[in-house]
């Protein structure tokens, strides 16, 4: 996602219906959505909207800013509606946010992405505002059906209260998403509004073959996730298919990553004991989404650059091992520490240049098939070309 122009956000509700169709975000399919449903009718009073090149948030409250209010709902515009799931109090942002209404460009490039069709079951994950719920459920007419699901109460709530306001007809549940809702199963088409990095095989078994799930997936390497596009085979033990566009969504409530503390990797004289190398690989730097997918088991935290000097860190996550180059401004090369079980660094480095071979596939080129028993394979072009 990029951040939101200036016009994105001033233009509007007809420019902001213009920019989304001159980008190609809506298609023609859901202008009537786009027309009867309004996101304003699923924003609380008091929201932060969000900065995505800036990282921050500001608070605008509706009732002491009306117009401003008003600007951002009809924006392209990313909206904190929930920080630190509900306990934070008060109108300044809090620490994490844990509900929010997606970009406008992001949410209609998804729904063409799952290709609903009026008389459709819909099961979603994630109700958040319910916005994307309504959309459904004016998409799918009264001879679908969608059914809405979220982990966090007050959510839910709010939600299927703005639903009923809005007058369309969607069920909403508190529950936890992984599960499902086999209740009403089989369903056409489901569609995760949260990122994943465990895509359960709960979902597989309650769509029909033939049907699709959407889900942001990612790897614990990074933040950087990717919307797998996956068709349920006839027979119902698969799902597979290609990412389709960069997405950054917040991660399922189950799956967000518990490290261990830096102390249980590199205790107090671990550095002195390390095998030692050098690098000239920037790439693990930033390598993002496709070295996620490379490199197993291992997450990745760059440190600031403080007086020309940055530090890129990998851990494993199955165990102890660790790495760290020390980059330095005007060197090609960067001394490399790693211990333990694995060495994470020669692995980035393997991955590197497995994926300098292969052309230097982008995050269109991989995709993903998930499988009984919740196993997972990731394959480049085909579903044969297992990684």
């Amino acid at each position: 996602m990029t951040p939101p122009t200036a016009q994105a956000v001033d233009s509007g509700r007809d420019g902001l219906r213009r920019l989304l169709l001159d980008t190609g975000a809506l298609e023609p399919a859901w202008v009537p959505a786009f027309d009867a449903v309004r996101r304003a009718g699923f924003l609380p009073d008091v929201m932060w909207p969000h900065d995505m090149g800036t990282g921050r948030s500001r608070t605008v409250d509706k009732a002491h800013d009306p117009d401003t209010w008003q600007r951002y709902a009809d924006s392209d515009c990313p909206i904190v509606t929930q920080w630190d799931d509900g306990a934070h109090k008060g109108p300044e942002p809090g620490r994490s946010f844990s509900s929010s209404s997606s970009m406008p460009s992001l949410v209609f490039s998804m729904l063409a992405d799952l290709d609903v069709g009026e008389g459709h079951h819909v099961l979603e994950i994630g109700t958040g505002t319910g916005w994307n719920a309504g959309l459904l459920a004016h998409r799918v007419g009264p001879a679908g059906s969608v059914v809405t699901v979220d982990v966090d109460r007050a959510v839910a709530s709010a939600g299927r209260e703005a639903l009923w306001r809005a007058g369309l007809t969607a069920r909403v549940l508190h529950r936890d998403g992984f599960l499902g809702f086999p209740e009403r199963a089989p369903y056409d088409r489901v569609i995760a509004t949260c990122g994943l990095r465990t895509i359960p095989f709960a979902w597989v078994e309650q769509t029909a073959p033939g049907g699709v799930i959407l889900v942001p997936w990612g790897t614990y390497y990074g933040p950087e996730e990717a919307t797998a596009r996956l068709v349920v085979a006839e027979d119902g033990r698969s799902a597979s298919g290609p990412f389709t566009q960069p997405v950054g969504f917040m991660r399922m409530r189950s799956q967000r990553l518990v490290r261990r503390q830096h102390a249980a990797y590199v205790p107090p004289g671990a550095m002195d004991r390390a095998d030692v190398s050098v690098t000239t690989l920037r790439a693990a730097d930033a390598a993002g989404f496709v070295m996620g997918l490379l490199v197993h088991d291992a997450t990745h935290v760059a440190d600031r650059e403080r007086d020309g000097r940055r530090a890129v860190w990998l851990y494993g996550l199955s165990d102890t091992s660790w790495a760290v180059a020390d980059f330095r401004d005007g060197r090609d090369e960067a001394k490399v520490y790693q211990s333990g079980p694995r060495r994470l660094w020669d692995e980035a480095e393997a991955a590197h240049q497995w994926w300098e071979a292969e052309g230097r596939p982008g995050f269109e080129r991989f995709g993903l098939t998930v499988m009984e028993g919740g196993r997972t394979a990731l394959w480049l072009d085909d579903p044969a070309g297992v990684l």
